[in-house]
């Protein structure tokens, strides 16, 4: 069976994880099933679908199973996307599954699954992760094809959620953050060569957002405690965080904002 790697807002303090996990058992008894992660902002879609992109690299071969679903039970679509790749991602269309799915090479195909013959009867209108979307991810897992859990659809139509990319005017880079993790770390919509050519690199002091002095480093500790470096971090993607401490509090940002980085000038 493919395992199936599943993400959700649903906490750890409610049965609603567990609830889903007990679905997928009951229809593909033995199936691995990947906890990525269920701790989230609630209903943020925006930082889910940017953590489920990071992740997906490491993930193994198989099915996705995202539910950050704030429109459950409206019109949104239920879908299942194969990528190019051959994994296939099993969510609400509400733009949490379209960065990953770009990661994983681009959607190859969609089926909207909303009235799945693999659904759990009566489907409660406010639990599509437990009554259409963990029973298509199942059954997936057990070698269905996507086109036996709905019907296909134009996979241009699509919600797509994705940052704005950066700017580089002369020495300044202008990215918007992508998420803000639990220690305070800003990801950015940047990468090392966007640093490269605005002629930030490592050991360089770093103007962040124009008053904040950092140091473009490789890690924490390459800045005294309380200091802020400015970092690739484990997913690749340009970070700034405070040594010891929250670089978002300190920066008063959070995801969709602008920050520049430029030279420092002493």
């Amino acid at each position: 069976m493919l395992p199936i790697s599943f993400l959700s807002d649903y906490g750890q303090r409610d049965e609603w994880v567990g609830v889903c996990h007990g679905v997928i058992e009951r229809i593909a008894s033995g199936a691995t099933v990947i906890d990525i992660a269920h701790d989230l902002p609630p209903a943020d879609v925006r930082h889910a679908a940017f953590v489920l992109e990071n992740a997906l690299p490491f993930l193994p071969h198989g099915i996705v199973m995202a539910v950050v679903d704030p429109g459950v039970g409206s019109k949104r679509r239920g879908v299942a996307l194969r990528s190019r790749s051959g994994t296939v991602l099993v969510g609400p269309d509400n733009g949490l599954l379209w960065p990953a799915a770009q990661a994983a090479g681009g959607v190859d195909s969609a089926v909207d699954v909303s009235a799945t013959p693999f659904r759990l009867d009566p489907v409660s209108a406010t639990f599509h992760g437990r009554d259409v979307f963990a029973p298509v991810a199942a059954h997936l897992a057990l070698g269905a094809a996507p086109e036996d859990a709905g019907d296909a659809i134009d996979h241009q139509a699509l919600v797509r959620l994705q940052a704005a990319s950066p700017e580089v005017d002369g020495e300044t880079l202008r990215a918007e953050v992508r998420l803000v993790d639990r220690f305070g770390n800003v990801q950015l919509q940047a990468r090392a060569q966007d640093m490269e050519r605005a002629g930030l690199r490592l050991g360089a002091c770093v103007k962040v957002a124009g008053r904040f002095e950092a140091t473009r480093g490789r890690t924490f500790a390459d800045v005294a405690s309380g200091e802020m470096v400015v970092y690739e971090d484990s997913s690749g993607w340009i970070a700034a965080a405070v040594n010891g401490g929250s670089a978002a509090a300190g920066l008063a940002v959070g995801a969709g904002s602008p920050l520049t980085l430029s030279p420092c000038t002493r």
